[in-house]
């Protein structure tokens, strides 16, 4: 649970450096500033973290903290970029930790179903159809667009977890012959661009749906097909705790929505490396992308 905490952690901060770097002046100047460069080392952290939650941990456990990274995000944003959150957003924040204190106390360990080639191959194919389905997401207008770009993004992230979970190891000689390598690098680059892609047309939708496809698929699929349990007596519990995990995230999808209303809450004040005369990239807060493969 320690890894997948970590984890979260690691890519929330990445997020919220990354946006607070985008502020600062022209994209096309990102890779000099120091707080981009940070996040992308976190994000590396991250998904090494990720890695060893997810050969550890349930899939249900590891995929609701990496909603959870929404929360880190949110809190991280009140320093970095002089957001004010607003209490129904602490009140989301408070709801996924709590969320996921329940389930790290009721979560078992991984199942010991082991998947076979047959279900390795099954999981390449899957990606090569989300790759094609996310070029013809890019090409359809809102507001289908959008809600295919976040269904590709979430459902992606999912098949990620479920192709890194069901290698049988990591040497590079394995990596090489496996298809379900493959099957996590396509997945991964497909949801991570449809995401990016998605926020910069509808930022709500296309976060909900990331977070839904990528803590549901992979804790249905974990639970009933590959033997991922809770503690004895601890169902009930963890079902709830899953629930309000991610209720709570789904929550903070509309942390990142540019408020149009003019009100003053959860909207940051310039950063100290923005120029007076620069605005925010996405909005109030939003930050143009979460993280590579967030399984």
């Amino acid at each position: 649970m320690i890894a997948a905490i970590l984890c979260a952690v690691c890519y929330g901060v990445a997020t919220a450096l990354q946006a607070r770097a985008a502020a600062a002046g022209p994209l096309i100047g990102l890779l000099r500033r120091w707080p981009f460069m940070l996040g992308l080392l976190l994000d590396v952290a991250g998904f090494g973290a990720q890695l060893v939650a997810l050969r550890s941990r349930p899939l249900f456990v590891v995929q609701a903290a990496q909603a959870g990274n929404l929360a880190v995000t949110a809190v991280a944003c009140v320093p970095l970029l002089g957001i004010r959150l607003a209490p129904r957003h602490w009140a989301a924040v408070l709801a996924v930790s709590a969320g996921l204190a329940v389930l790290g106390l009721s979560s078992g360990p991984e199942g010991t179903a082991a998947p076979g080639p047959s279900t390795r191959w099954v999981l390449l194919v899957a990606a090569l159809v989300l790759g094609a389905t996310a070029l013809i997401a890019a090409r359809l207008a809102p507001p289908a667009g959008p809600i295919v770009q976040g269904a590709v993004a979430g459902v992606g992230f999912g098949l990620t977890a479920l192709a890194v979970r069901s290698l049988p190891g990591f040497t590079p000689g394995e990596l090489v012959r496996d298809p379900a390598a493959y099957a996590a690098a396509i997945s991964g680059v497909c949801a991570f661009v449809s995401f990016a892609a998605g926020l910069q047309r509808q930022v709500t939708t296309v976060a909900a749906l990331a977070v839904v496809g990528e803590t549901a698929l992979p804790a249905a699929i974990g639970i009933t097909l590959w033997g991922d349990h809770t503690r004895p007596g601890w169902a009930v519990p963890a079902v709830l705790g899953f629930v309000v995990a991610v209720t709570g995230a789904l929550a903070l999808s509309r942390f990142a929505e540019p408020d149009v209303s003019g009100s003053a809450e959860a909207r940051p004040s310039a950063p100290p490396e923005c120029p007076p005369d620069a605005a925010p990239a996405a909005g109030p807060g939003a930050p143009e992308t979460r993280r590579p493969g967030s399984a």
